[in-house]
């Protein structure tokens, strides 16, 4: 097997230095002629940046603020003159000339300053800005003074966190990778870095390479799957993070659950949910076996409560269980159009605060929907019995579906004919329910194991590199394979199931980045076919990656009895591809979420003992800065306003492709779910975000879209419909603007996709 050559460094735009002068593996790639200098300096190919004659001896080392020592590399400096440059100036060809010329000076001052001595990093950063004052840099002493104020405010933050930060993360990823994600010991503290966290899942996920005799080495591939994860091009979902070379070892996001029709077999899915949160899964169950309320229970000659009061119980359990302290459980759960107790079903959540550990969706069908368009009569049916109990207006179902979706953002759609059109293993049976963000349609007992490419990290001079995100592909597919071999199945059950379909879901984050550094505006129809275009090349490279294990190890246990027995190649897993929200992972990747819009780009986080850190997103921050725009005045005003379509002074080629999600219309976001949809063998988890004052018209006409389209579900999310979003638009505090609480991540404002 071979790996793309090479780590890429991220995001096109500047580089943002971090502490003691090192590049963050977050940080920006420098996509223009003064980063191609200044990298082939770094490798060793250019000029060293010394002048003959202007120093005699540099230290051999620096002292860090830890009191540490390490190498002092010069190289550092000018990458850091350079980063302040790049932000002051428009040129990045001059920004590289003014770094290699300062440097000589700075490194002439150290060498006078201290000789071999070891000096603080504090010293040697006030000999740059002494250095680009006496030049008559005024402008770059600025943006570096600035930076260095910025930096020591998060220092401090960081210091309360107690956790050693060898990766140099952004402090909100920090903060996620500390609350869910670091391991810690009897007395509850951390006692591992980020970067020892990605070293223990890549040692523990490439064990499983030993178990095969062909392929590439197990260390070799260890060492990719942990440059991968550092470098932040690929993140794994979260139970993988928590749980990959410790005791538990439940590696899978989410399952789903039968539900039968008996009092014990209830209740055995009930414990079987609670194990499963405890390990950090989640669950999804079809409640439509269940026989509705009122009907005849024959043990006892009582009334059947119904299912829409036994997923109360499910509801109480999981807020019972907490995942391993980290996180709280989640459940979808989904019960058919045709269910009596659709009605009861559909209002679940008018009542405040109810089924809060619960997305909800009604499994709808063609006929159903069908109905709807030619306002027919549509037959309600006793599971138990197979007999219809009423006949009722499909278009006033629909009504109150699509009222109850715009009062409280629940429930969703799942399209169960569009999704079993789909189904791979069709003779093993339909498909009924999803994961708790309807991504992920499963077999009872299935599970799914989920991963995400960082589209962010792909971009090259305002270009996407096709050739790094296909090695990135073939590396996720062949990860999430490892995955189900070392995973610690909490069910016998699940492992049988899973160990026969061999489902993952390798999706993508960072796509509204993406666009944006493209400059293609969210709410384009060239984002519609951009969406299209990638997707289409990712499943491809995840089918070719899957036929390769499948010659490597062979294809998976059920391959004859699937719709993959008709190609002429087989494969190792049953389905290959899935759009998940990604939430907290996004955090640490430092990008968008899933295939979101920008919610906002500039709010207050909540961080400790109610602090707030202002946030910008990134790539607006610097092109502001390029321009010499960026102020905290204007950062407030943008906080504000939510947007800056309308804000003319900022230019118009900047405002036109930083789309927020109330910039998009309803069915442009339908239009890019859709165009993800159509090369996804699973399915598509996304938001459809709706201004406070959208219409219930609005909303219909998206689930009504959304079926024409082809999608496998739809969710809509209208603006201030839920008392426990994670981000609001005109908080009070602070003088205004977005807050944001500490684990919002940057998508959809509910808080869903935390699941």
């Amino acid at each position: 097997m071979a790996f793309p050559a090479g780590a890429p460094m991220a995001l096109g735009g500047t580089v943002r230095l971090v502490d003691d002068d090192k590049v963050a593996p977050g940080a920006w790639l420098l996509a223009d002629a003064g980063f191609a200098h200044l990298q082939a300096r770094a490798s060793g190919h250019g000029p060293a940046p010394r002048k003959e004659g202007r120093m005699e001896n540099l230290p051999q080392r620096i002292r860090k603020r830890d009191g540490s020592t390490e190498e002092f590399v010069p190289e550092k400096i000018e990458k850091a003159i350079y980063a302040a440059a790049s932000e002051a100036l428009e040129s990045g060809e001059r920004a590289a000339e003014l770094a290699e010329e300062c440097t000589g000076d700075v490194l002439e001052r150290v060498s006078s300053s201290f000789g071999e001595e070891v000096p603080e990093v504090e010293e040697v950063q006030d000999l740059v800005e002494e250095v680009l004052m006496d030049a008559g840099h005024h402008r770059v002493a600025r943006a570096y003074i600035i930076y260095r104020s910025e930096r020591s405010r998060v220092r401090q933050a960081k210091d309360a966190f107690e956790v050693t930060d060898d990766m140099k993360l952004p402090l909100n990823a920090l903060l996620v990778m500390k609350e869910r994600y670091l391991l810690r010991n009897d007395r509850r503290q951390v006692v591992e870095t980020p970067g020892e966290l990605f070293q223990r899942v890549a040692h523990s996920v490439a064990e499983a390479e030993e178990g095969f005799d062909s392929g590439p080495d197990r260390e070799e591939v260890e060492e990719e799957f942990y440059r991968m994860m550092t470098s932040l091009e690929f993140l794994p979902n979260s139970p993988t993070l928590m749980n990959a070379g410790t005791d538990l070892g439940q590696l899978s996001a989410c399952f789903v659950l039968p539900v039968a029709d008996s009092m014990d077999q209830i209740f055995a899915s009930l414990g079987n949910m609670g194990r499963i949160h405890q390990t950090g899964g989640g669950t999804g169950f079809d409640f439509s076996q269940l026989r509705p309320e009122g009907d005849l229970v024959s043990s006892t000659k009582g009334k059947a409560s119904g299912p829409v009061s036994f997923m109360s119980v499910f509801d109480g359990a999981t807020g019972v269980v907490v995942q391993g302290g980290r996180r709280r459980g989640a459940n979808m759960g989904v019960l058919r159009c045709d269910h009596p107790d659709i009605r009861k079903f559909v209002e679940a959540k008018l009542d405040h605060g109810s089924f809060s550990n619960f997305n909800l969706s009604v499994g709808v069908t063609d006929e159903f929907m069908r109905a709807v368009r030619t306002d027919s009569e549509f037959d309600l049916v006793n599971p138990r019995t197979s007999q219809t109990v009423s006949t009722v207006s499909a278009k006033a179902l629909f009504d109150l579906i699509v009222f109850t979706a715009w009062r409280t953002g629940d429930p969703g759609l799942v399209f169960l004919d569009e999704i079993n059109r789909h189904n791979p293993t069709p003779g093993l049976g339909r498909m009924a329910a999803t994961n708790p963000c309807g991504e992920v349609p499963l077999l009872p007992w299935e599970s799914c194991n989920l991963g995400s490419v960082n589209l962010s990290r792909f971009v090259r001079d305002g270009r996407l590199d096709g050739e790094a995100l296909r090695g990135a592909v073939r590396t996720g597919v062949r990860f999430l394979d490892d995955v189900i071999e070392v995973n610690r199945f909490p069910l016998p059950e699940t492992r049988e199931a899973t160990l026969a379909n061999r489902k993952i879901g390798l999706g993508v984050m960072g796509f509204a980045d993406l666009l944006i550094e493209l400059g293609i505006p969210y709410g384009s129809r060239e984002a519609v076919q951009t969406a299209a275009d990638l997707m289409e090349m990712i499943h491809r490279e995840s089918m070719e990656a899957s036929r390769g294990l499948a010659e490597e190890r062979g294809p998976f246990p059920n391959y004859e009895r699937s719709v993959h027995s008709r190609d002429s190649d087989p494969v190792r897993n049953a389905t290959v591809n899935t759009i998940a929200p990604t939430g907290t992972i996004s955090m640490i990747a430092g990008c968008s979420s899933g295939i979101e819009p920008v919610f906002s780009l500039v709010y207050s986080r909540k961080v400790l003992g109610g602090r707030s850190l202002e946030e910008v997103h990134p790539i607006l921050e610097r092109k502001l800065r390029r321009r010499g725009l960026y102020s905290r005045e204007l950062m407030g005003r943008i906080a504000r306003a939510g947007s800056i379509r309308e804000m003319e002074e900022i230019p118009e080629d900047i405002r036109k492709v930083f789309d927020t999600a109330f910039d998009v219309s309803p069915q442009r976001h339908l239009r890019v779910q859709a165009a993800f949809q159509r090369h996804t063998d699973n399915s598509v988890s996304k938001t459809v975000n709706l201004p406070h004052d959208a219409s219930v018209e609005d909303v219909r006409g998206v689930y009504l879209s959304a079926h024409e389209l082809s999608c496998k579900g739809i969710t809509v999310y209208r603006y201030g419909t839920r008392d426990d979003q994670v981000l609001t638009l005109d908080d009070d505090r602070d003088g205004g603007g977005a807050a944001a609480d500490a684990e919002y991540s940057g998508g959809c404002a509910s808080g869903t996709c935390e699941f």
